[in-house]
Order: structure tokens, then sequence, then C-alpha cells
């Protein structure tokens, strides 16, 4: 039994593949004899689904990027105290689709709104909680925009090519700043190709456990 759980994050651009490939790492660990816990920001309990509405509601268009950047803050953290805390002391695996990362790419970098900012808020709304491991989901703004259903966007899948163009290079920043924590994926090929690359990440990070 392990003294504590392992917390793994999944970022990335909209369409980069992330939810297929979340469910392929599900089923590696619980393999190798884990308890895994998916879940996603925002969201991941009941207040932060419903903070989550509210964020991508595409009707909320005058919403402003301080006011976006907090409603993510407080998402997250009732997803840490609430779920995110209780299944790492009960020594489970949590993947989480998007996390700290996320805040820092579209807010820090698409929004411009400062990287020490959006830090701050986040230690606040973590306690300072980071995930043992992100997997960075690498495609081009120009490719992500393409697979995204026009008619289904919320609403910041509907930001121009200039704010996605932002967040993809606060993610590129942010990968070489923490080269240990943040692994970087190509996602432009096929899934199998993809699973395998990121099976041998697990791999490394468990036996480093």
């Amino acid at each position: 039994m392990m003294k504590k759980g392992i917390f793994i994050s999944i970022e990335g651009m909209d369409g980069a593949g992330k939810s297929t490939q979340i469910n392929l790492m599900k089923k590696f660990l619980e393999g190798q004899g884990f308890t895994v816990r998916l879940t996603r920001e925002p969201g991941g309990t009941n207040i932060s689904e419903k903070i989550r509405e509210i964020i991508l509601d595409k009707n909320n268009g005058e919403m402003e990027a301080t006011t976006e950047a907090l409603l993510y803050s407080a998402s997250r953290a009732q997803h840490v105290k609430e779920f995110i805390e209780p299944a790492l002391h009960r020594g489970e695996v949590v993947l989480c689709d998007r996390f700290e990362d996320s805040s820092i790419a579209y807010q820090a970098g698409g929004r411009a709104l400062g990287y020490e900012a959006i830090k701050a808020i986040n230690h606040f709304a973590t306690g300072g909680l980071e995930p043992d491991l992100t997997i960075f989901f690498d495609i081009s703004p120009e490719t992500s925009l393409k697979r995204i259903n026009s008619s289904q966007a919320d609403r910041l899948e509907q930001e121009k090519l200039d704010f996605h163009r932002r967040v993809y290079e606060t993610y590129i920043d942010l990968a070489e700043k923490n080269p240990l924590r943040i692994r970087i994926i190509k996602a432009d090929r096929n899934i199998q190709e993809i699973r395998q690359d990121i099976e041998k990440l697990l791999i490394k990070l468990l036996n480093e456990i």
C-alpha cells in the first residue's frame, strides 16, 4: 500500500486527444494494481461543475479576464479539498484533465494577466499542491482549432487564433522551465504511438515512487 497516492495532470490545447489517452492511462494503471480516479478541471465536484458552466457558457461574453481567472481558482480550490486530496490520502492515483498549468497558459498567457498573479491565486487555492507528473499533449494551435467543432465550441474555444497562440507559447515555456515534472508528448501521431510513449513515462514514474 502506498503511503500517498500519485497525482498526474494532463495538459494541452483543445482537440489534442487527451480524453482518449486518459482512459488508456486509467486501464494501464489499473492493470498495475492501482485504484485510479479520473477527474477534470474546471469540474470534478458538484460545486466545481456549476462554476464550469458559468466559465464556459458562450453567452457570458462580457466576463472580465480577472473574473475568469478567479472562477477557475475557486473551482480548483473546491476540487482539491473535496476530491483530489482525499483520493491521494487514500493512496489512489488521480488522473486530472487540466490543472494549474491550464490557468497559467490560458489566463496568464492567453489573457495576458501575468504569471505572478495567476500563480499566487492558484497557490492560495491549492495550498501548493502540484502534480507528480504532468503530460503535455503538444499540437499546434492551428491544428487545435481545426479539430474543434465550431458549432459546439465553448466560450474559450471561440477565441481567435492569436489567443490560442499565446496559450500554446505559455505551455511550451512552462515545459521548458519544469522539465522534470512536465513531459512533452507529440500529439499529432496515431493513438498507439502516443500510448506507448505515455506508458514509458508512467513506468518511469512508478519506479521512482
